[in-house]
């Protein structure tokens, strides 16, 4: 019984097949595709341009260089007045005599461990460009 269904079923797809024309493309189909394809891409691209630009970036450094350049060499050479000694009088002592930074300053780190830490990050460094060089290259068409 499933024979004969299967038999009448080709028989019926084999004749459809023969009767069906054979469309063909135009000419130029490939090429107004991709011309459509080029304009949806060529409208819908953003170009990422920063709020801050690298030579903006660049002059906001440079002069809170200069100013903090100034403010430590030469504002109390220039002002005779006793703000001028301002700096002088901060006691960075605090800084270094603490119990934070005694505790942090008798820890020590084992070779191997820096060993590793140290050929982790080479590591590291070696492998992400490698990968994003990869990946740039299987994603691109």
């Amino acid at each position: 019984m499933k024979d004969k269904v299967d038999k009448y079923l080709e028989e019926i797809t084999n004749k459809v097949i023969k009767e069906a024309a054979v469309e063909s493309p135009s000419f130029n189909f490939t090429n107004s595709v991709m011309a459509e394809v080029n304009m949806l891409n060529q409208s819908k691209s953003i170009v990422y341009k920063p709020l801050i630009s690298k030579y903006t970036w660049g002059v906001i450094f440079a002069v809170f260089i200069a100013l903090l350049v100034y403010i430590v060499f030469f504002s109390s050479q220039t002002e005779v007045s006793p703000r001028s000694n301002w700096f002088n009088a901060i006691d960075f002592s605090v800084i270094s005599n603490n119990k934070a930074s005694n505790a942090i300053s008798n820890f020590s780190i084992p070779k191997v461990f820096a060993y590793a830490i140290i050929l982790f990050g080479g590591m590291l460094c070696i492998q992400v460009p490698l990968l994003k060089y990869h990946f740039n290259k299987r994603l691109e068409i």
